[in-house]
């Protein structure tokens, strides 16, 4: 079984089939503050950033704000194409097989990290086994799950019985082979994630100097961090890839609350911000022109219920929880707070992908907001735990304290007696990710997915399987998890989809999220700056902005 396993990034024929993001590109104007960063090719870009949750550790970071960073100074064996997400050689120069279970892998010549090193074979198989080891706690080792030894390096229970994967076998400096407990023909698509991202020998000999700058072999390196102070990254002209920096580096500025950033960018004390908020969608255009941008990205928001609460998952909580979705007005909340840059959701993927590529509104009229019903729903399943529901998220990004407000006002007057339906704000996104991750939560929480890659598998395997590395909500269902164990052995892309959409109609039975929408990614800057795109995933492209 393959259950603890994200699983695959893309299947190349359903990849193939999916709709092309178009990347916009600004116009830039001369003009504009931050003259104090420089102009040229070596000038300084700087953008907003929300404080990461965890060490930046490639295989013990899965929120989007770390990401952005490993996505500037590692490379791994392969790169999805920001603008269509294919999966695309980077350190890799072929990856060879004859059975779809192990493959010899093949690195280019000549690249190395930012402090000198050789990328070499063991950069990926020491890195790979230190992800995938229990002792070492990593947030994606679930993703090493395929690999032969797994369950000898990070059992279910108690201590490890093997140091390191015995799938995993270095050949000389430049080759390695890996052998999966079963045939994947798709595995290889799956290696441009930041968890199989190669780690220098200073990170073993020396980890806590690694971690307070982290080194690399992407386009940039770190020259400072400090926690909530915001990182500062600058272009490494050893850099051996295609995609070489176009300026001369970045400043990742922490903000607590993303309209100060709108606020910097609008006075040119900011070249950047990546999360347009929503109380200044009414009149960003006015504001910035064709310096802005709102494209539909694979991301989706959803409140998700604690099923290790008991009161949550008590017989006849099916129907609250379905009851409470259908309390909530995603039409006028979207329309009104986030002017038309959400989409309703009608299911637990993203309408992003398209459907050659799974999506469907499996949800049906459990997303459709109908307050009878709904106030019938609850009063049938028993009612609101303690009569009463808490909403958490954190609110110093993605305009999260308002929508929440919009929400609990939808609940409450969809039952009509008070104010059963309260907000619990937290203030940071890394004290909300510890609440989170920690499992201290009593009701339902706010959950951002950002694929990492185009595919229907990416929405439901991490975060609905049974230990799937973002399940946070400890939702648990032995024929959901076969499912996914058949379309993940399914070497036919359509046959695939099928079965994750029946997967997904079992979501639609048990309710162990609500979706609320589809999120498009928007972004705003500077006229100081240009060639500004985000990928499909709403990653500002930062190596792509020049500044005139």
């Amino acid at each position: 079984m393959r259950r603890a396993r994200p699983g695959p990034r893309a299947v190349r024929a359903v990849v193939a089939a999916l709709p092309v993001l178009a990347l916009l590109t600004g116009a830039a104007a001369c003009g504009g503050g931050g003259n104090d960063r420089g102009r040229g090719p070596d000038a300084i870009v700087s953008s907003s950033w929300g404080d990461p949750q965890n060490p930046l550790e490639p295989a013990n970071t899965n929120e989007v704000q770390g990401g952005k960073v490993l996505d500037m100074v590692f490379r791994g064996l392969k790169r999805y194409d920001p603008r269509t997400g294919a999966a695309q050689d980077m350190v890799a120069e072929r990856i060879d097989t004859t059975d779809s279970r192990t493959f010899t892998i093949t690195l280019k010549a000549g690249w190395r990290f930012s402090n000198g090193e050789p990328v070499t074979a063991r950069s990926f198989t020491d890195a790979w086994n230190y992800a995938a080891h229990v002792d070492n706690k990593q947030n994606n080792s679930a993703f090493f799950s395929d690999i032969a030894g797994y369950e000898e390096v990070h059992p279910e229970s108690g201590a490890a019985r093997a140091r390191s994967l015995s799938g995993l076998r270095v050949r000389d400096a430049r080759t390695f082979a890996v052998t999966l407990k079963e045939p994947f023909a798709i595995w290889p698509q799956t290696l441009g994630y930041q968890a199989f991202m190669p780690l220098p020998r200073a990170f073993f000999e020396d980890h806590d100097a690694w971690l307070d700058k982290p080194v690399g072999n992407g386009p940039y390196a770190v020259r400072s961090y400090t926690k909530g102070g915001g990182m500062k990254l600058r272009r490494w002209d050893g850099y051996r890839g295609p995609d070489k920096a176009r300026n001369g580096g970045i400043d990742l500025i922490v903000y607590t609350d993303n309209n100060t950033a709108y606020t910097d960018l609008l006075a040119g004390n900011l070249d950047l911000v990546d999360d347009v908020p929503a109380q200044q969608l009414k009149h960003v255009e006015k504001d910035l022109g064709d310096r802005y941008v709102n494209q539909p990205a694979l991301i989706t928001q959803t409140l998700v219920f604690p099923f290790y609460q008991r009161a949550w998952t008590r017989p006849g909580m099916e129907k609250v929880r379905r009851g409470l979705s259908m309390a909530i007005d995603r039409k006028r909340i979207t329309e009104k707070i986030f002017m038309r840059t959400r989409t309703p959701a009608s299911d637990w993927t993203s309408q992003a992908l398209g459907a050659p590529g799974g999506w469907t509104d499996l949800c049906g009229d459990a997303c459709v907001y109908d307050p009878a019903r709904a106030k019938r729903l609850i009063a049938e399943g028993g009612g609101l735990p303690g009569g009463r529901v808490t909403l958490t998220s954190n609110v110093d990004t993605g305009s999260h304290r308002a929508w929440m407000d919009a929400v609990c006002n939808s609940v409450n007057n969809a039952l009509g007696r008070g104010p059963v339906c309260t907000v619990d704000p937290v203030g940071t996104f890394a004290d909300f990710r510890n609440r989170t991750t920690t499992y201290k939560l009593t009701g339902p929480f706010r959950s951002g997915w950002q694929a990492d890659y185009p595919l229907i598998q990416n929405f439901l395997e991490p975060l609905y399987s049974t230990g799937g590395s973002s399940n946070y909500g400890k939702f648990s269902d032995k024929a959901f998890d076969a499912l996914l164990d058949r379309a993940n052995r399914e070497a036919d892309p359509a046959v695939a989809v099928r079965h994750y959409q029946a997967a997904e109609r079992l979501l639609a039975e048990r309710m162990p999220a609500i979706p609320l929408w589809y999120q498009n990614g928007s972004a705003g800057w500077s006229e100081r700056v240009s060639g500004v795109t985000l990928n499909q995933f709403s990653v500002p492209v930062y190596d792509r902005i020049a500044v005139a």
